[in-house]
């Protein structure tokens, strides 16, 4: 090995982004010498990942998206496997986005290149037939759930738990009132978190649905507070336009903030994604919604397991919170599950129980478990003759 090992990453969005960054700084801080490069969001340019490609282009979610989108994307991926393949890293470690690093992976794998797979695919899911490919393809899989660990172990997969970040991260988040004091919100006020997604095509398909929303909430409770998060500047004049053609209603917009705004809140209603998993480990009730198009629905109904499709359900095996999902998420569908969570005192209260369990279950030291999983192979490979 060179005396700079290189480690190979690629992640596809902002949760892998946010993984991404915390074990590149786990990593450096027991070898400052190694070095970074692949596909690098924000966060792990900053943590010191030299960026071959944009993460943007990998950031496209459904089926229909991605075939518009499937030239460029696998125009990247034969980037990248020639780079890697004239450059072999001392492990790559592809972060989440299965459908391109799986792939990339057993090409890597076949050329000898150790592979490590953080995060599962969803294959609990849907698609449970990748399992096979995915034992071609990876040395070891790290999986942020618990459950998941089991169903490799039974593949003969080598797999590792090493929890979620986000447990690690939000675990000792500032109280309500203290984050409601310094988002000028008053400590008795009815507080609904809007969290509409972070992607400009979920916007695109959410934001009118929010603030109508919002609108028949206030309608019903005169003194209700409404608060949103959004990621940039496309995403904010996306709501912007949408609260505009929504006369009546007033929503405090922040740049970022989510996981204060989601502190903040009594009830959150949540567009499904990790946002979901972030608003259940700050503990706070929710009603899940999404809207995709029609194809991209009807395809993954199809070929999906289980009858939830928010975190939250699916790590407690049942429906702990409302979930209602494309022709069914009407403003006046959402907005009366909304309200009667926030009426009904003792089952927010039972929900929070529930989700303090599944904070205490994931909080694992997720970035150094999984920082001693790829030091294990450096170690080895430094070792050989």
């Amino acid at each position: 090995m060179a005396s700079a090992p290189v480690i190979g990453l690629v992640a596809g969005e902002a949760s892998g982004d946010l993984l991404g960054a915390h074990l590149v700084a786990a990593l450096k801080a027991r070898r400052p010498d190694l070095q970074f490069k692949g596909i690098a969001g924000p966060r792990m340019i900053a943590a010191g990942v030299q960026a071959l490609f944009p993460m943007e282009k990998l950031a496209v979610r459904g089926y229909v998206e991605v075939l518009r989108h499937y030239p460029e994307i696998a125009g990247i991926r034969r980037k990248l496997k020639r780079h890697f393949l004239q450059n072999p890293p001392a492990v790559f470690i592809g972060i989440d986005a299965p459908d391109f690093n799986l792939g990339l992976e057993f090409d890597l794998k076949r050329a000898g290149i150790t592979t490590i797979q953080y995060v599962s695919p969803s294959i609990w899911a849907w698609r449970g037939e990748r399992i096979h490919f995915i034992k071609r393809a990876v040395d070891r899989v790290l999986v942020l759930f618990p459950f998941e660990k089991a169903i490799y172990d039974k593949a003969l997969i080598t797999a590792s738990y090493v929890g979620h970040p986000l447990a690690d991260m939000l675990a000792d988040f500032p109280a309500k009132d203290v984050v409601r004091a310094s988002l000028n919100l008053a400590a008795d006020a009815p507080v609904f978190a809007l969290l509409p997604g972070s992607r400009v095509s979920e916007l695109q398909a959410l934001a009118d649905l929010f603030a109508a929303t919002a609108k028949l909430i206030r309608d019903a409770i005169p003194e209700a507070r409404f608060v949103t998060p959004l990621v940039n500047g496309e995403t904010r004049a996306l709501f912007e336009a949408a609260l505009l053609r929504t006369p009546g209603i007033s929503v405090q917009l922040l740049d970022g903030q989510s996981h204060e705004v989601l502190a903040a809140a009594d009830v959150v209603l949540v567009a499904s994604g990790t946002a979901t998993l972030e608003t259940a480990l700050l503990k706070r009730p929710m009603v899940i919604t999404y809207r995709m198009p029609r194809l991209s629905a009807w395809l993954m109904r199809r070929r999906g397991y289980l009858p939830y499709v928010g975190l939250p359900n699916i790590l407690a095996g049942e429906f702990v919170v409302p979930e209602i999902l494309q022709e069914a998420a009407t403003p006046q569908a959402l907005a009366t599950a909304l309200i009667e969570l926030y009426n009904d005192v003792p089952r927010r209260q039972q929900i929070t129980k529930r989700f303090e369990t599944l904070l205490t279950d994931l909080r694992q030291n997720t970035a150094q478990k999984a920082a001693d999983a790829v030091m294990s192979y450096l170690e080895k490979l430094e070792k050989a003759p």
